[in-house]
């Protein structure tokens, strides 16, 4: 039997023992924690949508009309109306046949690889992908290959060597720890050549880019056939929680028929679907925020390339600024909360021996005066050029 004392012990030795803060407020971008206020950065709340006193409202609504739980899985009694409409107007959102919701992206994940793949099949998975896109490709029983970060070549050297079997290439939309974006059309061109499903976790793309908020395949112009498997979350733009997958009539079927994260979990609350209903026309009729959003990682890079800090190559909300060691990153947390300032650090086995770093993270609800606040403050505690850079 495993020594479980020990192993956390090691684990704090090596600056890698993790730590659940108690937030007292609602989401957004001040917090307090443990009698003291923060002004966050580290939320994946990107549009500012978690706190909105409509979506608010649509969940109280809901609880009136519909309860507080679903009482069963989609498949016995848990599947309302609400549920069906909501999934209905994202696949109209996404411009595909159907959609299908799940309890987490990591359920969505699992679920959508255990269903489609088997013994004998393949996923091949961009280096860097979300862990549960990797655990979805392991627990289907398929063979994981991984490809080298956003390198299309290395893929199409790797789908070259495949022959028998399912093929399924995955990828996430939005790098959540680079902050970086998959290379799409070449993607789904290689994907077409060899035959191969091209699937897209846009958890944090959705919302975020694209058209009306339509995330990294909508900005990219794809469509069902080039990307025939999208999957989204609801718990980060869109302010609330869940995740759903997007794609044809038989995939969505498929789904419902042998996804084992689907079939055998309870329902998400009704009233949730309620709540991201009022969120999903937010997102799409918004644009103001995601203009603010651009304007703001506009003006933090610009501020941090004056300040000698090296930061990796993203556009997007996610700006991280990489520190080496776990040491390194969790003094310069800590140190960032002794200047109000609430900033997670983020160390292996979420990123690489070596890539450890301060995941900073932007919402269309922080100003331009918060934005120079964060750089003011980084100013005081980082030495020009300290921070090393992506991989």
């Amino acid at each position: 039997m495993k020594d479980l004392a020990q192993q956390l012990q090691q684990r704090s030795q090596q600056q890698l023992y993790r730590s659940r803060l108690v937030v007292e407020t609602p989401q957004g971008v001040h917090t307090h924690i443990d009698g003291k206020d923060y002004l966050a950065f580290c939320s994946n709340d990107y549009l500012g949508l978690a706190n909105h006193p409509d979506i608010v409202d649509a969940f109280h609504k809901g609880l009136d009309e519909f309860g507080a739980g679903s009482g069963a899985a989609h498949l016995i009694s848990g599947h309302s109306r609400a549920h069906h409409a909501l999934e209905e107007e994202l696949a109209a959102f996404l411009q595909r046949p159907r959609a299908l919701l799940f309890s987490t992206g990591y359920m969505a994940n699992l679920g959508v690889m255990s269903a489609l793949l088997g013994r004998g099949d393949r996923v091949f998975a961009d280096h860097t992908n979300h862990a549960s896109l990797l655990d979805g490709a392991r627990l289907s029983g398929a063979r994981l290959l991984r490809y080298r970060h956003n390198d299309a070549d290395d893929l199409e050297t790797r789908l070259q060597n495949a022959t028998d079997g399912e093929l399924l290439v995955a990828t996430d939309g939005v790098f959540s720890m680079d902050g970086d974006v998959a290379p799409l059309p070449q993607l789904a061109d290689i994907a077409s050549t060899h035959n191969a499903w091209l699937m897209v976790d846009d958890a944090h793309g959705l919302g975020v880019t694209g058209p009306y908020g339509g995330g990294t395949v909508a900005q990219a112009g794809l469509d069902l056939t080039q990307v025939p498997i999208l999957m989204g979350t609801l718990g980060k733009a869109f302010g609330t929680f869940g995740a759903f997958v997007a794609g044809s009539e038989e995939l969505i079927e498929t789904l419902i028929q042998e996804a084992r994260t689907y079939i055998y979990t309870t329902a998400p609350p009704a009233a949730l679907a309620c709540a991201t209903r009022v969120a999903l026309r937010l997102v799409q009729q918004d644009d103001w925020r995601r203009e603010q959003l651009q304007q703001l990682v506009k003006r933090f890079r610009q501020g941090a390339g004056q300040l000698g800090l090296a930061l990796c190559d993203s556009h997007t909300p996610i700006q991280p600024l990489i520190t080496g060691t776990a040491a390194e990153a969790l003094r310069l947390s800590q140190v960032l909360r002794e200047q109000g300032i609430l900033i997670t650090a983020i160390r292996p086995p979420t990123v690489a021996a070596g890539q450890s770093r301060l995941r900073i993270t932007f919402s269309a609800a922080h100003s331009e005066q918060q934005v120079d606040r964060l750089l003011a403050v980084l100013e005081g505690v980082m030495v020009s050029g300290q921070s090393s850079g992506c991989a």
